[in-house]
């Protein structure tokens, strides 16, 4: 794919640009690059402009304050600032980005090809489907389409040009030439998005082969659909004709070029730069969701929460992803320590689109993680009772029930649930460990818990908490020379895990290497910390064992010496 200039620049604008020369305002600039440089585009926008009042002309100034305008969504002020950059001689990408955008708004097409003319650029892709989409808007439709072709004839972007011919097309009412691109048969197979499906889909419809739109649906997503995907097998079952809505207007076929080059980048480009993208893509076409969650998803990567939930919380209540917006703000929310706030978005999400599994899931997770275990079952309980089928995909939710199940000391169901996301995944690994792992604490079915452990070793070999599991359950076993080496292996992979290196110092000890145990201890001991769940470890304990030895804490606890455990007499 050729978006190795896109993916540089990428890399400049992250970091908030060069210094270039001296400014008048040196506080306010370096304020704004500090605030760039953990994309506080707000604090940016505010010091770049200060800086601008001094230094009007400084393109560097202009192209910073223009990319955290942009980063806020702020379409106008970016291009003002873009427009007076290119005016004082800037040749930059992001002059194209910007104003070659601002002019689709507008809908201005003879600007757009005047200016790609006169050099503005954002890079060869950009700019070939830029073109493509002004012919498109000027009536001018075969040169479009030749265009388009044109930009296919790239090695690597073929695809990108085919597809937003095919869009082209249908914005026009042409289904059975879009047809033939989507469906492979112009003789270039399409990798089509989610969004690409949708467009097909709607394609079909408008040639009424709906039949072939819901198989492609269901190849495309499988049997179990979110709430947007449903919908439209639904309306397709009941004989509608879906309306070719993905491009409607030459505009939102601009708006699609930011869109698809962001699909794109997503996995590639630093986040900073590709959200530069879905603004643009969401200013052009404001009802843009499948942007607008791109453009969340991207801010909260760069922690910029609080602009992530103003994002969310433009997606309608009637729009279909309006569930899917509502828990990315609750995610936001939580990941901002707002935790009560995000509980309430998804306990009004669980009323207000109760029919949905992933919302009570969700719920029940949120709650989990926050340890309101008590709480979290009855989300999960109800989740449960929407699913008519169960299939291997839902072992997960048992397997998060269980948890909830044994941390509020229910053992028995907790113990139906493993075995039953066990029976829909078997070998599950984390499943396996967990229960494995349970048995081994309560001290019973020693020789089922350590074929579990054993067999997600297997499964796991780079798991750190899986093999100290292991190790565990042979020293649980008696089997303590053998324990050695696995928690060691453990203590490798993970060196600052306060309970795996608390785990090492008994197995250190059992074997009568003393001072390697009390070590061990010392380490576990410093690596404890506020996050630290006291569940899994009593720091109490451990000073406890590094006072008086394991031998006088399992004395004290009514336990089994280790001699007895370990088959020894006396």
């Amino acid at each position: 794919m050729q978006l190795t200039k896109l993916k540089m620049l990428a890399v400049v604008l992250s970091t908030g640009l060069s210094s270039g020369a001296a400014l008048a305002d040196s506080g306010s600039y370096l304020a704004a690059r500090s605030a760039m440089a953990v994309s506080d585009y707000s604090e940016a926008a505010q010091y770049f402009s200060r800086a601008l009042v001094r230094d009007p002309g400084n393109l560097t100034l202009l192209e910073s304050a223009a990319t955290a305008y942009l980063g806020l969504g702020d379409l106008d002020r970016s291009a003002e600032l873009a427009r007076r950059m290119v005016s004082a001689g800037g040749t930059g990408q992001l002059g194209g980005l910007i104003l070659l955008g601002e002019n689709a708004r507008a809908e201005d097409w003879n600007q757009i090809q005047s200016a790609l003319d006169g050099g503005l650029t954002v890079g060869p892709l950009f700019d070939g489907l830029a073109r493509s989409w002004a012919l498109v808007g000027s009536g001018n439709m075969s040169d479009a389409l030749a265009s388009f072709d044109e930009v296919a004839t790239n090695a690597g972007v073929e695809a990108f040009g085919l597809y937003h011919k095919a869009l082209a097309l249908g914005s026009v009412g042409d289904f059975e030439g879009a047809a033939t691109i989507l469906s492979g048969e112009a003789g270039t197979t399409l990798r089509l998005s989610r969004r690409g499906v949708v467009a097909y889909a709607e394609v079909l419809s408008q040639l009424e082969r709906n039949d072939e739109a819901i198989d492609l649906i269901t190849q495309s997503f499988g049997a179990s659909l979110d709430p947007y995907l449903e919908d439209l097998r639904t309306r397709l079952e009941a004989g509608e004709t879906l309306a070719f809505k993905t491009v409607e207007t030459p505009v939102h076929g601009v708006a699609e070029i930011y869109f698809s080059i962001a699909n794109a980048l997503r996995t590639e480009a630093q986040p900073a730069y590709t959200v530069l993208y879905t603004r643009m893509a969401a200013a052009l076409r404001p009802e843009h969701t499948d942007a607008l969650l791109l453009t969340a998803e991207l801010l909260e990567s760069l922690e910029r929460f609080d602009l992530a939930t103003d994002v969310y919380d433009t997606v309608p209540r009637d729009d279909p992803l309006f569930h899917a917006a509502e828990l990315g703000r609750a995610e936001a929310l939580r990941r901002a320590g707002r935790d009560d706030a995000a509980i309430e978005v998804l306990n009004q999400l669980s009323e207000s689109h109760a029919h949905l599994p992933l919302v009570h899931v969700t719920l029940g997770d949120t709650l989990r993680g926050l340890e309101q275990f008590e709480d979290a079952i009855e989300p999960y309980n109800t989740a449960i009772s929407l699913i008519e089928t169960l299939e291997e995909q839902h072992w997960i939710i048992f397997f998060a029930r269980a948890i909830t199940f044994e941390r509020t000391k229910q053992w028995e169901k907790a113990e139906a649930d493993f075995r039953k996301a066990l029976e829909l995944r078997p070998d599950q690994p984390q499943v396996l460990n967990y229960l494995g792992y349970s048995f081994l604490e309560m001290q019973t079915n020693y020789d089922e818990a350590l074929a579990m452990i054993e067999r997600a070793v297997e499964l796991r070999p780079d798991s750190g908490y899986i093999i100290d599991s292991l190790g565990w359950g042979l020293y649980r076993l008696g089997r303590y020379e053998e324990a050695v080496g696995h928690m060691e292996n453990a203590v490798e992979k993970m060196p600052i895990d306060p309970i795996v290196n608390d785990h090492l110092g008994d197995v250190y000890w059992a074997v009568g290497r003393y001072r390697e145990a009390e070590f061990q201890w010392h380490r576990a001991l410093s690596f404890i910390t506020d996050d630290t769940d006291l569940n899994d470890i009593d720091p109490e304990r451990i000073r406890r064992k590094l006072e008086v030895g394991l031998y006088q804490v399992l004395e004290e606890e009514g336990a089994e010496p280790l001699k007895v455990a370990n088959g020894e007499d006396g």
